[in-house]
């Protein structure tokens, strides 16, 4: 039923779950079915009428001049760093607590990728160490809104004024988020979100890059369809002339009306999608002022509002008798699912063997990178699923605390304040 986001699909069954709870899932609603349907039926299902008309709304949404839909927010991250048309000697900066592709479409644009560490409270990534890591051949930096929290946006763009660098905003977690009032994708150079299933709107696969560059933005356009100057939808549209010319080698990154479809009224629900996660995350934080073993992000220091795509928290691996991982399974034998994002990339084969990284190169990311895990949130999660994973993680630290270890819970102070 649209709008019905307080449904429990489990039953506990002996303090645990008949049925496994997932770590996420999609809120779709008839309306989107209803649409999906309909590009079926018009026979047009590759991109046309309406990724246009999802992009329309994106712009319309964020207030900005521009927005390229494409088939996910790696692709949009790679359109991105390869309009800087970097070189073999040139350098971009990322975080060290991030998914792979974050510093992997640096890799396949030819550059160097230079690791930054983060804020210990926040995992967000560290303006004072980036403005330790930046050197003349640097050309970029690629921060991530971690887990729906705001970077601080305030310092990086003044670093990217001061040393004349390009701020692609990695917000794939971070759609409705808003810096110092102002929504996320509206005041950098770039920035890229992602709509993959965990996200708080989906479109199946696909992402959104939004600036306020038209001739920026015409140049995407062209890279994310093979660096041609016409798609079927251009032609079509335009009277059906069959030529086109190839402009630059790009990529097959364009988006399809099938998710777009998703995507139209999904960007609409933003909001209610939302407010729900707000909710359910400060129920958490309530709940887990009890919990010492485990310690959630803390909130920023200036002025923001998370989108809270994810709800991550740190596992005291000296009050355990475990590690993450087994925690992680632990919870899985409970019926529950969890997440991880992310172990530190930097200690990655790839980038330990090409840039000589090893443990003690990052430490705040290292330390939060073996200790990190997500737990689930999601419109759908209803109080009693929430319920669920609290039990669960009650039951596995009351068989795996460390003997001798106080239990004494953190003040209110140290996680916001209550619903």
């Amino acid at each position: 039923m649209p709008g019905d986001i307080s449904r429990n699909d489990g039953q506990a069954l002996s303090g645990r779950r008949a049925n496994p709870l997932p770590f996420s899932r999609p809120t779709i609603e008839a309306d989107e079915i209803e649409e999906v349907v309909d590009s079926l039926r018009s026979g047009w299902i590759t991109t046309g009428p309406k990724v246009a008309r999802f992009e329309e709304l994106f712009v319309a949404r964020l207030g900005v001049t521009q927005a390229v839909a494409v088939n996910s927010a790696t692709a949009g991250l790679h359109l991105a760093v390869a309009a800087l048309d970097l070189r073999p000697e040139d350098e971009v900066i990322v975080p060290a607590i991030t998914w792979a592709a974050t510093a992997n479409v640096v890799e396949l644009c030819g550059a160097r990728t230079v690791f930054a560490d983060v804020d210990p409270d926040t995992l967000c990534i560290d303006p004072g160490d980036v403005a330790r890591r930046v050197t003349p051949r640097t050309r970029a930096i690629i921060p991530v809104h971690f887990a729906g929290q705001p970077v601080d946006l305030d310092a990086l763009q003044s670093l990217a004024r001061e040393h004349g660098l390009v701020l692609i905003e990695d917000a794939a977690h971070a759609l409705g988020a808003r810096h110092c009032g102002r929504e996320i994708g509206t005041t950098g150079d770039l920035a890229v979100f992602s709509f993959h299933p965990i996200k708080n709107i989906t479109t199946g696969e696909g992402g959104m890059i939004t600036c306020n560059d038209a001739a920026l933005a015409d140049r995407l356009r062209t890279l994310r369809f093979h660096g041609v100057s016409k798609n079927a939808w251009n032609r079509f549209r335009g009277g059906g002339v069959p030529q086109y010319d190839v402009l630059e080698p790009g990529w097959k990154y364009n988006m399809l009306d099938l998710q777009a479809a998703l995507g139209l009224h999904q960007l609409g629900k933003l909001d209610r999608f939302n407010e729900r996660r707000v909710r359910l995350a400060a129920r958490y934080d309530v709940r887990l002022r009890e919990v010492p073993e485990l310690r959630p992000l803390a909130p920023t220091h200036y002025a923001s509002a998370s989108a809270w795509q994810l709800y991550v928290v740190r596992l005291d691996l000296q009050a355990v008798d475990l590690d993450r991982d087994d925690f992680m399974q632990a919870l899985g034998a409970e019926g529950i699912g969890t997440g991880l994002h992310f172990p530190a990339l930097h200690l990655s084969s790839y980038y330990a063997r090409k840039y000589g990284y090893g443990p003690g190169s990052l430490p705040l990311a290292e330390a939060a990178g073996a200790s990190i895990l997500s737990l689930p949130l999601y419109p759908l999660l209803s109080e009693s699923d929430q319920d669920d994973v609290l039990a669960a993680i009650g039951r596995v630290l009351r068989a795996h605390r460390r003997v001798g270890r106080p239990v004494v819970a953190r003040p209110p102070s140290e996680l916001g304040a209550a619903p």
